[in-house]
C-alpha cells in the first residue's frame, strides 16, 4: 500500500498501534500525549489520526471511541515502523536449545517441545508442519511423450518405488507446432540433465537447481518443469503433508477478540478438519530465500485468503534440511499482535528446526 506519511504522522500510528496492541482499547489523543513522548500537543495529534483515519490506517469502531488500527495500518507498522529484535531471537532460540535437546529426542517429541514453546511465549496458536518425507531420493527420471502436448513423468526413488504423473508441454510460442520427433530428443536431453543434477537427491531440491547449465534452446522447460516437479514432489512423494501440529488455543482463548466461543468455532473447525486448505497457505516455496536465513511471512487480517481467519494475523516461516525446505513453523492470533515479537519468535523457531533438522533422521 503506498501512503506517504510525514515522520510526525508515522510516529503518532506506531504509538497508537504499540498502545492498542498492550490495550485492546480504542486509543485517544490523551492516551498517546500522556504515555508517549510525542513532542507535540493534544490538538495536533487528534489531527494526525484524523488524517491517518482519512488514508484508512486506523479506524474509530464507534462515534465516541477513540481509534484502532486497520490491517493497512498494520501493514504500514509492520512494513515500515518496527524492526524485528534480533536480541529477542537469540534469546527464544537460547530458550529451545535449553529446555529441548534433539539428541535424545524423537522427531514428533521434539516438534511438540517446540509447538508447545512457540505457543507459550506468543499467547497465539503455533502451528509446526509436520516434515515432509526427505528420505526420498531419485534413482532416475524420464520424461516420455505420450500423446501430442502431453508427457508423463516417471520418477523412480531409491528404494525402488515408482512415481509418475501427466504435464502439458509448456509452449514456445504464439504458433506452437508440436513435432513428435523433436520433442522426444528435447524430452531425452532434458531428463539427461535432470537426472545429473537430481539424482541421489531429493526432488524437493528442484528449486536449488541451476537451470543456466541447461542449453538456451530448452531454457523455456527450465520454470515450467522447476514449478512442475516441486508440485509433483509434494504431492506424490510426501505422505502426510496436511499434518500440522497446533498447541495454544487456550493460549489465544485468553485474548479479548476470541472472548465469545462462536467466534473460535470457525478456527477450530479449520485447524481439525481443514488442514489442508492451511497447511497450502503457511508452506510455500521461497525460492529467492537464501539458506540459513529464512523468509518470515506475514499475512494480516484481510490478506489471509481462508475466511475463518481474516480476522486473524498469521506469521510463519519454513524451516529446512540442508538446502530442503522440509516444514514451516507459524503463529496465528488477533491482528492486534505483538508483531515485533512474533516475528522474533517464529524466526528463531524456524531457525532452531533448521538446526536441529540437520542432525536428526527424519525417515
Amino acid at each position: 500500500m503506498q501512503v506517504q506519511l510525514t515522520n510526525r504522522q508515522q510516529h503518532i500510528l506506531w504509538a497508537t498501534v504499540r498502545h492498542y496492541i498492550a490495550t485492546a482499547e480504542p486509543v485517544g489523543s490523551k492516551a498517546l500525549l500522556e504515555e508517549y513522548n510525542l513532542g507535540v500537543s493534544s490538538a495536533t495529534i487528534r489531527n494526525a489520526m484524523g488524517v491517518l483515519e482519512k488514508a484508512g490506517l486506523l479506524y474509530q469502531p464507534h462515534t465516541s471511541a477513540g481509534r484502532v488500527p486497520s490491517d493497512s495500518g498494520y501493514r504500514i507498522y509492520v512494513d515500515q515502523l518496527i524492526t524485528p529484535s534480533e536480541t529477542l531471537a537469540r534469546q527464544v532460540e537460547a530458550t529451545l536449545q535449553n529446555r529441548l535437546n534433539w539428541e535424545d529426542s524423537s522427531l514428533e517429541s521434539l516438534l511438540q517441545g517446540a509447538a508447545q514453546i512457540l505457543a507459550t511465549l506468543s499467547g497465539c496458536i503455533s502451528l509446526i508442519t509436520i516434515p515432509q518425507n526427505v528420505s526420498a531420493m531419485v534413482r532416475h527420471l524420464q520424461l516420455v511423450q505420450i500423446e501430442v502436448g502431453r508427457v508423463m513423468l516417471i520418477v523412480v526413488t531409491d528404494n525402488y518405488e515408482t512415481h509418475s504423473a501427466l504435464l502439458d508441454l509448456p509452449p514456445k510460442g504464439k504458433n506452437t507446432q508440436f513435432d513428435p520427433e523433436v520433442i522426444d530428443r528435447e524430452l531425452q536431453l532434458v531428463s539427461n540433465f535432470l537426472n545429473s543434477q537430481l539424482r541421489g537427491r531429493s526432488l524437493l531440491e528442484v528449486a536449488n537447481l541451476n537451470w543456466s547449465d541447461l542449453d538456451r534452446e530448452f531454457q523455456h522447460y527450465g520454470e515450467y518443469l522447476k514449478n512442475s516437479l516441486a508440485e509433483f514432489s509434494r504431492r506424490s512423494l510426501t505422505p502426510g503433508v496436511t499434518q500440522i501440529m497446533v498447541r495454544g488455543m487456550a493460549e489465544v482463548l485468553r485474548q479479548p477478540e476470541f472472548a465469545q466461543p462462536q467466534q473460535v468455532q470457525t478456527i477450530i473447525q479449520l485447524l481439525e478438519e481443514e488442514q489442508e486448505q492451511l497447511w497450502r497457505l503457511i508452506f510455500e516455496e521461497n525460492e529467492t530465500e537464501e539458506v540459513g536465513k529464512p523468509r518470515v511471512t506475514v499475512r494480516i487480517g484481510s490478506e489471509n485468503p481462508l475466511e475463518p481467519i481474516r480476522n486473524c494475523s498469521l506469521i510463519s516461516s519454513t524451516y529446512r534440511r540442508g538446502s530442503s525446505q522440509v516444514g514451516s513453523v507459524g503463529v496465528l492470533g488477533p491482528t492486534r499482535l505483538d508483531y515485533e515479537g512474533a516475528i522474533a519468535l517464529v524466526t528463531a523457531a524456524a531457525e532452531y528446526l533448521s538446526e536441529a533438522f540437520s542432525y536428526l533422521n527424519p525417515s
